[in-house]
């Protein structure tokens, strides 16, 4: 059993910068050549869509076109924490981030909800214009 818990969330203005962190309760020492690692978000009326994606072995993200060169998805491999720097935040970010992971690559890159089946309960993210 993954247990995934983020944090970090909050109210910002356009331009702010936040950082979110998502805690893993697996060993990643054990599995860390096995695990998908992602962020999605959900905006009011919205469904859930893709943000970013590693493998937690290398350091090769991928990144919704609406983010990259904004954000940035990191972990800490001591720490089996998650990262998403996001920089130069819009108002159209507002919304509820999910990390997500998996055991195994995924074969879309990560890109889709559909291939993970551990998720956290979801930070808020608001910004104002």
């Amino acid at each position: 059993q993954v247990r995934l818990v983020e944090s970090g969330g909050g109210l910002v203005q356009a331009g702010a910068s936040l950082r979110l962190s998502c805690a893993a309760s697996v060993r990643i020492s054990i599995y860390s050549s096995m695990l998908q690692m992602g962020w999605f978000r959900q905006g009011p009326g919205k469904e859930r869509e893709f943000v970013a994606s590693m493998l937690w072995k290398d350091d090769a993200p991928v990144y919704a076109d609406s983010v990259k060169g904004r954000f940035t998805i990191s972990r800490d491999m001591t720490k089996t924490i998650l990262y998403l720097q996001m920089n130069s935040l819009k108002p159209e970010d507002t919304a509820v981030y999910y990390c997500a992971t998996r055991f195994g690559a995924s074969s879309n890159n990560g890109r889709k909800s559909s291939d993970y089946p551990y998720w956290g309960q979801g930070t808020q993210v608001t910004v104002s214009s």
